[in-house]
């Protein structure tokens, strides 16, 4: 682990007592507000059709303006919440946390939709929360058996297991904080104008995005024809 993720580890506990919002719970309602639209974003399936269209139909095509779209989005909130200094890390980081969880799980979810999967469908959203992990995370969890199998498995499972619903709600929350306190940390250390510290916050999670949208791309195969 580099010292990004163990600054992450250390003030995650912090993060946790500082906004006892950023549990299982808010990530369950950032995926539900992802897939149902939220202020002047449309629902992840209505977004992912559109750009279907646009794309005339084209799946792959359309998947990666998905995911383009949303590094922007990503990268535009990232600049706006790590502009500030410690004083008010408190405030920016539960910002910068619930942004990226509405933006990620919504890029996927506009994914799996393309991909011919049920948005409704509980097996699916796990899904959904899993991938946001990344890859490698999600490797290692599996290795180890605190999760299952990876995404696409767990979409397609014959049942929907109930019992992974928390755990996998606390693992992205976790998982969330750690990488937001640890970039927050690193960016306001390592910086003097403020501005640079939102340039910085910028590529951080627009490149974090983007890597968590190629792994949905590869993983989540074509369900249905169109």
């Amino acid at each position: 682990m580099g010292v990004t993720g163990s600054v992450g580890k250390q003030l995650a506990p912090r993060l946790a007592g500082i906004a006892p919002g950023l549990t299982a719970s808010f990530v369950r309602e950032a995926l539900h507000r992802a897939i149902k639209g939220v202020g002047p974003l449309p629902p992840a399936a209505s977004a992912a059709d559109k750009q279907l269209a646009e794309q005339h139909g084209n799946v792959d095509k359309a998947v990666h303006e998905v995911i383009e779209n949303h590094v922007r989005y990503a990268g535009a909130q990232g600049f706006v919440t790590n502009i500030g200094g410690l004083v008010t890390a408190a405030v920016t980081i539960p910002t910068n946390i619930t942004g990226l969880a509405l933006i990620q799980t919504r890029m996927i979810a506009g994914i799996v939709h393309l991909r011919g999967y049920d948005l409704d469908d509980p097996r699916v959203r796990n899904a959904i929360l899993v991938t946001v992990l990344g890859e490698d995370s999600v490797a290692k969890m599996v290795k180890k058996r605190k999760l299952p199998a990876p995404p696409m498995a767990l979409a397609t499972a014959p049942l929907h297991d109930a019992s992974l619903d928390a755990i996998i709600s606390t693992e992205v929350a976790s998982d969330l904080i750690t990488k937001v306190a640890g970039k927050r940390l690193a960016i306001t250390v390592g910086r003097r104008v403020p501005v640079v510290g939102g340039l910085v916050g910028m590529g951080a999670d627009g490149y974090l995005t983007w890597k968590i949208g190629r792994y949905a791309d590869r993983e989540f195969l074509p369900r249905a024809a169109r």
